[in-house]
């Protein structure tokens, strides 16, 4: 009889054990109050995250794919799933921060509930539920992102500037020097993932683009650069803005990024480490695509396109930067030495483009219900590349296509500029 699979005997073991481990960590330190507000629509509570990435699991795999698994209770779907039309009806986004119970220990015990059968079954399932439980961690790992980002959605909320984990003690840092230009790649070349290990079916397939002339910045612009952009009057000239940025600004009364605060005339940013003193060398972060745009247009510069980003990126390490590694503070951070070439590009803060989220030629969605999971969400966003410092380590690759709505700002989003050569 064969050994059952152990973390230390099958490599999904052990990324399942991993994932599931640091979800739990990152929401350690909430209280069950914590865990259950949700401080806007965009936004869930970190119980919910704890709890929909369990529902992934015990339906996709141990449901439809170990014969004679019950359901843990069998009233909770009903709660958890996110917008799987083809599982039936939901509990409205807007009203997750409503469900007090399960109570936040309710929900960690069902996931060592599911965790613990799922382990015991993963050498018995066969290869498709086995590509599930894959495409269920790199799902988790996306909503270890937004766990972090919504909870400081939640804390920004709190007058008194709570921090989730203590500051680390960091070195001023210089401002780098000015942007250099990176000159592109132009005339055709290929995008879109190759086919080695996982990715997302929004991905693919791989396909021919024709890049013209034009160069990068060799670096995401910086805290500094942006203070340039409000100090220059840039939320107030309708003529750096889309119509629909225009539209939001005014409608808003936006002045600065997300989560920025003046005290006493001089910039603080509040994170889950707290509030500071707004660190001027570090990549800006929480900035909508509006915001980029224009910022874009006052420079004299555009967006990138996601082919752009991506041919540049193909021979870069997207393991490397700055990325969520453990359960801590995470922040966008200065590099403080400049490199040669293009930098940044995995880490601190993800990128907007000026590419449409829209089907690559030839994509056709997954049979069945996780078939919802990216194409239909194919209208009105845009692509951002890259990955931040809280995205985990190993998560994200060239190909990656991240998407938000212009509007959205409480990511961990920046911008890196490009210009025609």
């Amino acid at each position: 009889m064969a050994a059952r699979a152990t973390p230390a005997t099958d490599p999904l073991a052990a990324q399942f054990a991993a994932v599931r481990a640091l979800s739990t960590a990152l929401a350690a330190p909430l209280s069950d109050a914590d865990a259950t507000v949700q401080p806007m629509d965009d936004a869930s509570p970190a119980k919910w995250h704890l709890a929909h990435t369990t529902w992934f699991f015990e339906t996709f795999v141990l449901r439809d794919h170990l014969p004679g698994y019950r359901l843990h209770d069998e009233r909770w779907p009903f709660l958890f799933n996110s917008y799987y039309e083809a599982e039936g009806a939901r509990h409205p986004r807007g009203r997750r921060g409503m469900i007090t119970r399960p109570s936040l220990a309710e929900v960690i015990g069902w996931r060592e509930h599911v965790d613990a059968a799922l382990l015991a079954a993963l050498d018995r399932l066969p290869p498709a539920a086995r590509d599930l439980v894959t495409l269920g961690l790199n799902h988790e790992q996306q909503h270890q992102e937004l766990l972090q980002t919504d909870i400081l959605a939640l804390f920004a909320e709190n007058p008194l500037a709570p921090a989730i984990w203590d500051a680390p003690r960091n070195r001023p840092t210089p401002v780098p020097d000015p942007i250099r230009w990176i000159e592109g790649r132009d005339g055709l070349a290929e995008i879109g993932h190759d086919g080695a290990g996982f990715a997302f079916d929004c991905e693919g397939p791989r396909h021919a683009v024709l890049l013209h002339p034009h160069a990068l910045a060799d670096r995401p612009v910086i805290n500094a650069e942006w203070e340039a952009f409000i100090a220059d009057g840039g939320y107030g000239r309708p003529e750096l803005w889309l119509a629909d940025g225009w539209a939001w600004v005014c409608r808003e009364r936006i002045e600065a990024p997300l989560y920025w605060r003046r005290i006493d005339g001089k910039w603080h940013q509040f994170a889950l480490d707290g509030l500071h003193p707004l660190r001027p060398a570090a990549p800006v972060s929480h900035i909508s695509y509006y915001e980029a745009d224009a910022y874009a247009r006052w420079a004299g510069a555009r967006l990138p396109t996601e082919a752009e980003w991506e041919v540049a990126a193909a021979g870069q390490d997207p393991a490397s930067g700055n990325q969520l590694d453990a359960a801590g503070p995470v922040r966008a951070k200065a590099e403080g030495v400049h490199r040669v070439g293009l930098h940044q590009m995995f880490g601190d803060v993800w990128e907007w483009t000026a590419s449409a989220y829209l089907p690559y030629p030839g994509f056709r969605p997954a049979e069945g219900a996780v078939g919802e999971y990216n194409g239909k969400f194919m209208s009105g966003q845009a692509v951002l590349r890259g990955a931040s410092c809280a995205t985990p380590r190993g998560h994200s690759r060239a190909s990656y296509r991240n998407f938000f709505y212009p509007h959205q700002r409480w990511q961990f989003t920046g911008l890196r500029l490009a210009k025609d050569a």
